[in-house]
């Protein structure tokens, strides 16, 4: 599958060493005021070569809107755009033509499709979430419209983590560091040990957390389309994503009377006294802030020897070599407030279909 949703939907294209990526967005109500410096810099917050804790390869990733849009606003036909690619060293991939890299998409496009693009890996390079961002900030422009808005930030690289608690940190400061963690203390610790990393030519992994604050209650199916199991299939559908859990998740060790959220009369709206719930309910929406958190793993490509096999099943040896991340999280929060932002949109559009 290569489109993603019901109603706003998102068809991407392309590879990381072919001439450009690019999608299709369908379902996008017309007149909504196409911010291009918003779109261009949620694309700069993912792009390659940001801060000396990302990969270097150096990309512009400038977004063309190639129809769907008059004079800055969308017409409600499918908009189109493309990002051209502009600096792959397919070189760096020539030892790898015939070897499969441990815990890639490698072997397992190999026996699915019987050949793979050995550059960058093709269609399974995270490079194909810059589409996903373009996708996402249309969706974010539209649901600031109606309230909501969408934040998500670093909160664990390897053992140096932040407390399970969005409401103890001051958000507003997520840019500040290139880590793109809220606490500035904790940023600095997570930067040097991704340099740390880095220079020992390995990868480490962690958790994003994010937030969606506006959301209405009554979003969501009540059997198959839960909202939360939409929110956790599209996380998990972005590369390197090993986990999702939302309100307490898997803090599984307390009881009933220690997690449930009491309602109560807040000044004549229904109102809640906790939000370990998540803000989602029996799949729906509840109207209390949605917050989830996504775990990646390290990053696949390693700067060190290790043991593999060839397209023939002879045992061999392989070193990567190239421009990689040593850690996908700070270039993965855009992503994750992407996705987040086109399923919310989606349910929203969903909703208005049932009134």
């Amino acid at each position: 599958m290569n489109t993603f949703g019901n109603i706003f939907r998102l068809t991407t294209f392309g590879e990381s060493h072919g001439a450009a990526v690019g999608g299709v967005i369908d379902g996008c109500p017309p007149g909504l005021v196409l911010d291009m410096e918003f779109i261009q810099a949620e694309l700069d917050r993912r792009r390659p070569g940001q801060s000396r804790i990302t990969t270097p390869r150096k990309e512009s990733d400038k977004v063309e809107l190639l129809s769907g849009v008059f004079e800055g606003m969308s017409t409600g036909a499918p908009i189109g755009f493309i990002v051209r690619n502009e600096n792959q060293q397919s070189s760096d991939y020539d030892n790898l033509k015939e070897v499969f890299r441990p815990s890639h998409a490698d072997f397992t496009y190999q026996q699915k499709y019987g050949l793979r693009d050995h550059r960058g890996g093709g269609r399974s390079s995270a490079r194909e979430t810059l589409s996903r961002v373009v996708g996402g900030a249309v969706a974010r422009l539209w649901l600031r419209e109606i309230g909501i808005n969408i934040t998500a930030y670093t909160s664990q690289v390897g053992e140096i983590a932040l407390e399970n608690d969005y409401t103890r940190y001051d958000l507003s400061l997520i840019e500040e560091t290139p880590v793109r963690c809220p606490d500035p203390e904790k940023a600095e610790q997570m930067i040097k040990l991704i340099n740390e990393v880095r220079y020992q030519g390995d990868t480490i992994g962690g958790i994003i957390t994010c937030v969606i604050k506006g959301a209405p209650a009554g979003l969501g199916e009540p059997v198959f389309g839960k909202l939360h199991a939409s929110l956790g299939a599209a996380m998990l559908g972005i590369n390197a994503v090993k986990g999702f859990e939302y309100g307490t998740g898997f803090n599984v060790n307390q009881r009933g009377s220690e997690v449930n959220d009491v309602f109560f009369n807040d000044k004549g709206k229904i109102n809640t006294r906790t939000n370990r719930s998540g803000g989602i309910q029996a799949g729906i929406s509840n109207g209390q802030d949605i917050y989830f958190r996504v775990a990646f793993k390290p990053v696949s490509t390693i700067l060190t020897e290790q043991q593999t096999v060839d397209i023939h099943g002879n045992d061999t040896n392989i070193k990567a070599r190239g421009r990689h991340d040593p850690c996908v999280l700070p270039r993965a929060v855009p992503i994750v407030e992407a996705m987040a932002a086109m399923t919310v949109m989606d349910y929203c559009l969903l909703a208005k279909t049932k009134q």
